[in-house]
C-alpha cells in the first residue's frame, strides 16, 4: 500500500458537520470523503497525474 501522509486542516465547525453528514450518506469516513473530493475536483482540473488507487481502468 502507498505511504499515507498526514497534516492538520483547519476548517469552519459548520463545513465539517456537512462534510460529516456528506460522508456518513456515502458510507465513507470523514477522511475517506474529503481525499474522494480533492482527487475528482483534481482529476475534473486535469490535474491528477495518477488514476485513483482504488479503481480499476475502465472496460473496454
Amino acid at each position: 500500500m502507498a505511504e499515507r501522509r498526514a497534516f492538520l486542516l483547519r476548517i469552519d465547525p459548520a463545513l465539517h458537520d456537512q462534510l460529516q453528514r456528506w460522508a456518513a450518506d456515502d458510507l465513507r469516513s470523514l477522511n475517506g470523503q474529503v481525499e474522494y473530493l480533492l482527487r475528482k475536483a483534481l482529476a475534473e482540473a486535469g490535474r491528477l497525474k495518477v488514476p485513483a488507487p482504488d479503481r480499476a481502468p475502465p472496460a473496454e
